[in-house]
């Protein structure tokens, strides 16, 4: 077997290789997506604004968002927040680089309000996902 078979093996750890990667890649896309909103579940919506945007998303009853800045890195007064009908709003304000939020609320089946602010521009929902 000598050679021919060296070269075998070879390919084939090559080949797992590749394929273990490819898994890890597959994998780790969905958590990184996550990652990088901070809101678990899928989004249903993004509200846009002069100086950032609020992405919304929904996972069974909870309702969670993150307000982004246009040009994040820099601190600034943000702010974010989510309100089941018949509730309290959830907020999360300061000064941020990145984001205002993760906010998380449990809606159930009621509306949600969500507003969101950087830099004294902002946006506000109404109510929505009812």
């Amino acid at each position: 077997m000598g050679q021919a078979g060296a070269r075998t093996r070879r390919r084939l750890a090559l080949g797992t290789a590749v394929l273990t990667a490819a898994g890890l890649l597959a994998v780790a896309a969905p958590q990184q997506a996550q990652a990088a909103s901070g809101c678990p579940g899928r989004k249903v919506r993004t509200l846009t604004f002069a100086t950032g945007s609020v992405v919304v998303h929904e996972r069974g009853a909870h309702v969670c968002a993150v307000t982004v800045p246009k040009k994040p890195g820099t601190k600034r007064q943000m702010s974010v927040s989510v309100q089941a009908r018949g509730g309290r709003p959830v907020v999360d304000s300061g000064r941020f680089a990145h984001r205002a939020g993760p906010v998380t609320v449990y809606a159930g089946k009621r509306c949600v309000w969500v507003r969101g602010a950087v830099s004294g521009r902002s946006v506000s929902s109404g109510w929505i996902l009812c």
